[in-house]
């Protein structure tokens, strides 16, 4: 019998019971940022933090309407760059694409906005503000501000008035 043979057999052996004690390991969950955290508090919000570890936070504007927001734990990096996300939703959508006048008013809107761009997440229009991952809470707050209030404007113009979110 060759070496390589026997080999084969004592690595399944080993392998299987790894595999059995990975499977038995649930993953941890997606922890809450603290910075983020003891932002929010500081500014007064209230927030719920969702399975991802993200901040949900909504919010009563003028005239009776509403608006949803979450601020992203995670962060992303490009070379030395480290942002957060801040995300209001604004657009549902029926079926598998946005119409064509929803998703060019969109593009507009990214183009001539102040801060963030619109994204399509999942069957939702999203405006992405992106922020200094060590923003101060001043900046957490006018990165939150202005995206609610954008987004509650694009949502009011798309649904004629709707307030779903």
């Amino acid at each position: 019998m060759r070496p390589t043979a026997l080999l084969f057999p004592i690595l399944l052996a080993l392998a299987l019971p790894a595999a059995a004690i990975a499977q038995d390991q649930e993953p941890e969950a997606p922890q809450a940022d603290p910075l983020v955290r003891a932002q929010l508090e500081a500014l007064g919000y209230g927030f719920e933090v969702d399975a991802d570890g993200d901040f949900k936070l909504l919010f009563d504007l003028e005239e009776g309407r509403s608006q949803l927001a979450y601020v992203i734990s995670g962060t992303e990096e490009y070379g030395a760059l480290q942002v957060r996300e801040v995300w209001s939703p604004a657009y549902r959508t029926e079926g598998d694409a946005f119409p064509v006048d929803v998703a060019n008013r969109l593009l507009q809107a990214s183009h001539t906005g102040k801060l963030g761009a619109w994204v399509r997440q999942d069957d939702m229009a999203v405006l992405v503000v992106k922020v200094a991952a060590g923003a101060t809470g001043a900046e957490l707050d006018a990165a939150i501000t202005y995206a609610i209030h954008v987004a509650d404007g694009m949502e009011a113009e798309l649904t004629n008035g709707q307030d779903e979110f």
